[in-house]
């Protein structure tokens, strides 16, 4: 096939998944959706075959040209874009596909600021997928968008799954976006703010990196603290989505206009 005038496949990270196990997985959670479907990546076609035949609308997002048309000519009933996802607008109520390794954190950053879609059913390196389900702890990133979304690890894919072979493994990542937020979304933007302050905030104890995160004493961070369920040893990693939300219920922007 013509390289593409995006990149050859080293530049696009195309690792083209041949596992038909793994795409019947994929093909089963979109099933378990309602709605038009949006996929990122779609390659040559693994997945968009078998999300055509759901009968749902499709969207196929492509950045290689010639494998775009080759696609819609294949694939006449589905819509097939030439874009980067980078740059799409990516809307469409169920997101899936088989995302580039080398662009998976910019493409879920991307897609965690977008305001209309539901689900994504994403295929991602393996630590990524690991470290946004919250394996191990949470990541800064996770806890950040965690009060909107639900992040679910599914499985471990296999590097021999995909066709040129990656030198890593993969993972099936679903997130979804809660039906009711944990915290008001005008307050997202200062939220991630304090979520990252924390993250990156010195100090000999959580209390200390609360206080100077959010400009307050000590005593009031400890009070804070036990509201929200946290001992004062945790680390950031170790909260839960629950636990953050809380926690800035304690020491967000009503309750510090309130002292």
């Amino acid at each position: 096939m013509p390289r593409s005038r995006a990149g050859g496949r080293h530049e696009l990270g195309q690792n083209f998944l041949i596992h038909t196990p793994t795409v019947s997985r994929i093909v089963g959670l979109v099933d378990a959706t309602c709605g038009p479907i949006l996929e990122i990546g779609a390659g040559d076609g693994a997945l968009t075959r078998p999300l055509a035949r759901l009968g749902r609308p499709l969207t196929a997002v492509e950045i290689d040209e010639h494998r775009a048309a080759r696609l819609a000519r294949r694939l006449p009933a589905v819509r097939v874009e030439n874009a980067d996802a980078l740059r799409h607008r990516l809307d469409g109520p169920v997101v899936v596909g088989n995302i580039p390794f080398h662009v998976t954190t910019p493409i879920l950053r991307r897609l965690l600021e977008r305001p209309r879609w539901r689900t994504a059913v994403l295929l991602t390196q393996w630590e990524v997928a690991r470290k946004r389900a919250g394996v191990g702890g949470s990541t800064m990133m996770t806890a950040q968008a965690a009060p909107w979304f639900r992040f679910r690890l599914e499985s471990r894919v296999p590097a021999t799954a995909f066709a040129p072979m990656p030198s890593v493994d993969a993972g099936l990542l679903v997130i979804e976006r809660r039906p009711t937020p944990l915290v008001p979304p005008g307050q997202r933007r200062e939220y991630e703010r304090f979520v990252r302050a924390v993250f990156t905030g010195r100090g000999s104890g959580f209390p200390q990196i609360v206080a100077r995160a959010r400009g307050m004493t000590q005593g009031r961070a400890r009070t804070a603290l036990q509201a929200a369920g946290i001992r004062h040893r945790s680390l950031p990693r170790d909260l839960s989505p629950q636990q953050w939300a809380r926690l800035w219920t304690e020491v967000g922007p009503m309750a510090v206009r309130e002292r």
